[in-house]
């Protein structure tokens, strides 16, 4: 993985962790995670104009990816209605490059260095360990931890999916443009059951949210997406899951949360293996 890629990638785990603070900071989950859905919409539509459409090979890809999504962000969704942002984001981002290495080398075939395989276990333990260091009140919520493991399963998926299908799509963008709409489509049909009128309540009261959060998640994961088309699909996974810092660090500088040393050591754990990963490339 080039200094490049990985500057890019770092930037969307950036960007990554952004719309997932103003998501849990809402008081309306679902109204946010709505707006954030809906919210790639606009951004994907205007990509449209400007990327080709990708290939017939990609479109069953495009189907199983806006399913995978779908489910991601249900889980997400309830995983935040009952747990701590502090226990499901880490749990949640942590255990996804995990599985996603776990199956690239199984079952893909995906050959990775010691170095490489090192650097992932650090990157995703570490993740981990800072959902297993919270504060909060100090109980850990089964539950909320279940939905979270589930959560982390669909973000492996659908990374998976996608790293396949942005290489034979041939347009990497226009992938994911499409798999945007087509996720946003799911995503209307399960509102309209769940609280009919949410989407006009969106447009009216809630559209800079669905702007910020979409916009920052679009641009983010297109920029993944792209990256699997240049990089092993377990490494960039691994690094893009980074954005708990990120995320650490808005809650430092913006809600007063408080880092303690256990923290710091686990962020240094996380720091380890992005070193790693880069000494590796080399």
């Amino acid at each position: 993985m080039s200094l490049t890629v990985t500057l890019i990638v770092l930037l969307a785990a950036f960007l990554h962790a952004g719309w997932n603070f103003l998501v849990k900071r809402s008081g309306d989950k679902l109204l946010s995670m709505s707006a954030m859905v809906f919210g790639h919409v606009p951004f994907a539509l205007l990509a449209l104009l400007f990327v080709s459409l990708p290939s017939a090979d990609a479109w069953g890809y495009i189907l199983g990816s806006a399913v995978f999504h779908t489910g991601y962000q249900w889980f997400l969704l309830n995983a935040y209605h009952i747990g701590d942002l502090s226990q499901v984001y880490p749990l949640a981002r942590g255990v996804a490059p995990l599985l996603v290495t776990l199956v690239s080398v199984g079952l893909l075939g995906v050959v990775l260095s010691v170095p490489e395989l090192l650097a992932v276990v650090f990157i995703g333990g570490g993740i981990i360990a800072l959902s297993l260091l919270r504060q909060g009140n100090g109980v850990f919520n089964y539950q909320a931890a279940l939905l979270a493991l589930m959560t982390g399963g669909f973000i492996a998926g659908y990374s998976l999916v996608d790293g396949l299908g942005a290489r034979v799509s041939a347009s990497p963008v226009g992938y994911y443009a499409l798999g945007s709409c087509l996720n946003a489509a799911i995503w209307l049909v399960y509102v309209s059951f769940r609280r009919p009128g949410l989407l006009r309540e969106l447009l009216s009261c809630e559209w800079k949210l669905s702007l910020q959060a979409g916009g920052a998640s679009f641009s983010a994961y297109s920029m993944v997406v792209w990256a699997f088309t240049v990089a092993p699909i377990a490494l960039v996974t691994a690094l893009r899951e980074t954005s708990i810092l990120f995320a650490m660090l808005l809650g430092v500088l913006l809600l007063g949360e408080h880092m303690n040393g256990k923290k710091v050591m686990a962020v240094g754990v996380v720091l380890g293996g992005i070193m790693m990963l880069r000494i590796s490339q080399v």
